[in-house]
């Protein structure tokens, strides 16, 4: 089992505009990779239109055939004459870089992402390190061409250390730090107790026995703020001192909302597997619901996907099980006492209460749904 921990540097000035150059370059080499992949496989299709246009049989050795392991070669033997400044930072940013684009087309090939775009400065400040190239020594790290940097805490895994990602967020330096751990955690005491979760927006879960958790919500408690400071950004002149203080403090404020939501969802998954054994939920198609312009940025705030993920990896850890109905099953409005199935237009989002027209029995639409999402719960998830 491979785990990642998260850890905050404390660079000085120095080494900050050190870890900032290492980026430019793992960015710079993503992009050079980027272009060069599309160049080369244009030509390999012109080519192939060429002869076939032509009666005359491909003839593979005249075919680029663009490959990560191809151009990472490429780059390393044309870099110490166009890309002087790669050698002032550690191998691993450049190379690790062409890699992950790789990685991209590979994903992209099999239907699992989009085609790879450009890398973009501000957005994507991040480079690797293989396991052999960085070395951890209680609170600090130490880092190719650059020396021993301070960690905020010392490493909490035990095990291989894998490899290192470190990236800037919010005006801050990060170290994810990637460990192979071998020995299992000690599962929690058995509870014997099972419980279907409902996701809403007004409550984030509303769970079978009768608990309700309210969305702790930071986007919005932030937006009137958020506001504020892309009006301030929107208004100073590109390039300037100014602007990157306010895109600073643009990015803090994003970091802040971000961490509010992950502390709140680990609070309430470690809390879910820790009481139950069963964990019912309704596999929900998020990329579908957050299409809904009026609800897409209340969907966003919750962090749906994010609750599943947490959920799913902490119950494997631990020995409970999560299991899940489909996204179409109609968990609302199906009747938990007599399983009616009511029409497409007798319940509409405004509905949080209803009438069984069948057996006469008032429901709460989200308490009702998460009876139904634990009695018919099927599916069992498990962490990749």
């Amino acid at each position: 089992m491979i785990r990642g921990h998260i850890i905050e540097l404390k660079p000085n000035n120095v080494q900050a505009n050190h870890l900032a150059r290492a980026c430019g370059v793992a960015r710079k080499a993503y992009n050079w990779a980027l272009h060069e992949w599309q160049r080369q496989y244009a030509l390999d299709k012109a080519y192939r239109d060429a002869c076939l246009a032509a009666g005359v049989e491909v003839d593979t050795k005249n075919l680029n055939k663009p490959s990560q392991a191809k151009l990472r070669r490429e780059l390393n033997a044309i870099k110490r004459e166009l890309f002087p400044y790669m050698l002032e930072v550690t191998k691993c940013a450049p190379q690790a870089a062409i890699m992950q684009l790789g990685d991209a087309y590979n994903n992209f090939f099999k239907g699992l992402a989009k085609y790879p775009t450009a890398r973009k400065k501000g957005r994507d400040d991040r480079f690797s390190l293989s396991n052999d190239q960085f070395a951890i020594k209680g609170k600090s790290i130490r880092i190719p061409n650059l020396g021993w940097v301070r960690l905020k805490e010392a490493l909490r895994f035990d095990g291989k250390i894998m490899s290192a990602t470190i990236s800037k967020r919010g005006g801050k330096w990060f170290v994810s730090v990637a460990v192979e751990i071998q020995k299992a955690v000690i599962p929690t005491k058995k509870t014997g107790k099972s419980v279907g979760v409902d996701l809403g927006i007004t409550d984030l879960l509303v769970l079978s026995d009768g608990t309700k958790i309210k969305a702790p919500k930071p986007l919005q408690a932030n937006l009137k703020k958020l506001r504020t400071l892309n009006k301030a950004l929107s208004r100073t002149k590109k390039g300037s001192k100014n602007r990157e203080k306010a895109k600073t403090k643009l990015s803090r404020l994003h970091y802040k909302i971000r961490c509010i939501r992950q502390d709140s969802l680990h609070q309430i998954t470690t809390s879910l597997v820790n009481e139950f054994d069963v964990i019912a939920i309704e596999d929900l198609n998020v990329k579908g619901m957050v299409k809904n312009r009026r609800l897409s940025r209340a969907i966003s705030d919750l962090g749906f996907f994010e609750f599943k993920r947490q959920l799913i990896y902490k119950a494997t850890e631990q020995g409970k099980v999560v299991k899940s109905v489909g996204p179409f099953y109609p968990s609302s409005k199906t009747c938990s006492n007599c399983n009616h199935i009511l029409g497409k237009d007798e319940l509409t989002l405004k509905m949080r209460e209803w009438l069984c027209p069948n057996c006469q029995v008032s429901h709460d639409r989200d308490l009702n749904a998460s009876i139904n999402i634990l009695n018919n719960a099927t599916v069992i998830l498990t962490a990749a």
